[in-house]
């Protein structure tokens, strides 16, 4: 978990993912077509991967355990979340305040 918090606080944005998951590329595209630089950290790239993966299901509360979004060090939560906060305008402001975009 220690690295986990480690890596959601080096960028305004950070999003944990495995490189096979569809809705992890969506996330980190959406990010990417906002114009926000995140660090988008895949787990299974990751010599640690497995254990941080769990660490992130446990924080979670529930499965699938990526993708996991970190916004300004907060867990944000995963793609329903991201999405929803997207879809009420709420996501744009969000990464304002952390200082991952400036318009």
């Amino acid at each position: 978990m220690d690295r986990v918090m480690k890596l959601a606080s080096e960028r305004a944005v950070v999003v944990f993912t495995l490189s096979s998951c569809c809705m992890c590329h969506t996330v980190a595209r959406l990010f990417c077509d906002l114009g926000v630089n995140a660090l988008v950290h895949e787990l299974d790239q990751d010599p640690r991967g497995k254990e941080m993966e769990r660490a992130l299901l446990k924080m979670l509360g529930k499965s699938p355990s990526v993708p996991v979004v970190y916004i300004g060090g907060k867990l944000v939560g995963g793609t329903n979340r991201v999405m929803s906060l997207h879809l009420s305008g709420e996501l744009v402001p969000m990464l304002r305040n952390a200082g991952a975009l400036w318009l």
